[in-house]
């Protein structure tokens, strides 16, 4: 079975922050969640990821390990969800399978129970399977779009209605045979649509309620509960640890912009340093490393070393949040306070919120920035640096990472 994953929405309900597809749910993205459970099935031969070309390089990165499956490949989608349908199904290789697996890397928990399910109904001669769930809640007609202030209709019969969920399986011939000669004009919000006018047959499958779509940034909160509550008990006892970073970098005789928060920061001289200086990022990066146990940032990026000479500090704070997955946990906040008397901060403080955020795969309310000066006291009262101090916490998902409770 190929298995097509679907990552190239632009996330438009998901609030700040990077798409939903990039952001991090128990310490992977929600795209790897979704690649690992295809990568981990027996029945697939490959994995086709649609997404915008020009985050191709991100998806790879965000994917670790998961990128380097010889099964796996990236392709570009198109403008709507079913152009990026049939760009995976153009890419997909019909001689090693002779079905498909559609699926929303939105919904980023798949267990393996629903994919033998879809597999059993298909081989049992269905045209199309899918996974739903029963409609539980009352259903009311609305004359508007809007939920809020709209008057009601009347009451739905729930009886015979269920909620589709991915993936749902196709012959892959006859959905791309379906998908090449649909009208391109006519919007279709998921595949079996295109079956069901057919007249084939199309069976439901019990589904899951953890293939929930993510839509808002709300949904992490309740996926990451359903996750940690389906693990045991233990989860139940967070293993929280607090890791604290302090960098100090005198300034330059050279010209600015000095590199603060990710972002370049208007001032009348840079930062000196063997990279760019960002002594923000790297106190966020000694943070990390404090929590993980993990040495610091001159461990993993000595100055001695010429392959650092002016590196992007983001590259730093990303290979941290890198570590921070590999050892499976999550990163649940990262406050930072800038200590300065020049630069001003505080007209750049939500661009350096937002900036870590997206290099840390957070919501921007979980980033803190903040600046406070030195009384004029000191190096950074006389104007020839800028210290930073950063806290960072994180949530592991398993106490077997050489974490007790005590002793």
């Amino acid at each position: 079975m190929v298995a097509i994953i679907l990552a190239a929405g632009q996330s438009s309900r998901m609030g700040d922050g990077p798409e939903k597809q990039f952001r991090r749910l128990n310490g992977r993205s929600v795209t790897a969640h979704a690649v690992s459970a295809f990568c981990e099935h027996p029945a697939v031969t490959q994995i086709i990821i649609v997404c915008a070309a020009e985050r191709a390089a991100d998806l790879t990165a965000s994917l670790g390990d998961l990128a380097d499956d010889p099964r796996l490949r990236i392709t570009e989608g198109g403008v709507r969800r079913q152009d990026s349908v049939l760009a995976g199904l153009k890419a997909a290789d019909s001689s090693a399978a002779t079905l498909v697996a559609i699926h929303d890397a939105a919904r980023p928990v798949l267990p393996r129970a629903v994919i033998d399910r879809l597999l059993t109904a298909m081989h049992d001669g269905a045209a199309a399977a899918l996974p739903v769930m029963p409609v539980v809640d009352t259903l009311k007609a609305i004359s508007g779009t809007a939920v809020d202030g709209t008057a009601v209709d009347g009451t739905v019969d729930r009886s015979g209605l269920a909620v589709a969920q991915t993936p749902q399986v196709f012959h892959l011939a006859d959905i791309l045979s379906l998908h090449q000669a649909h009208d391109t004009d006519t919007e279709i919000t998921d595949d079996i649509q295109l079956i069901e006018a057919s007249g084939r047959p199309v069976i439901t499958v019990q589904g899951d309620r953890r293939l929930m779509k993510l839509t808002t940034a709300e949904d992490f909160d309740i996926l990451e509960t359903l996750i940690r509550t389906a693990e045991g008990s233990d989860q139940m006892i967070p293993d929280i640890r607090v890791g604290n970073g302090f960098d100090v970098h005198r300034f330059s005789d050279g010209p600015g912009p000095a590199r603060i928060g990710g972002i370049d920061v208007p001032s009348a001289h840079s930062l000196a340093a063997h990279s760019d200086g960002d002594v923000g990022l790297h106190a966020l990066c000694d943070a990390i490393f404090g929590a993980l146990g993990d040495g610091d940032i001159g461990t993993h990026f000595p100055p001695s070393d010429d392959r650092w000479k002016n590196a992007d500090s983001a590259d730093f704070l990303t290979f941290a949040v890198q570590r921070v997955a590999a050892r499976g946990a999550i990163i649940q906040h990262l406050d930072l306070t800038l200590i300065c008397e020049t630069p001003k901060i505080g007209p750049h403080r939500a661009a350096m919120q937002q900036r870590i955020a997206s290099l840390a795969g957070l919501s921007p309310e979980r980033v803190g920035v903040k600046a406070t000066t030195s009384e004029k006291l000191g190096f950074t009262g006389r104007g020839e640096g800028i210290a930073a101090q950063a806290t960072a916490t994180l949530v592991f998902r398993s106490l077997a990472d050489g974490g007790t409770h005590g002793t």
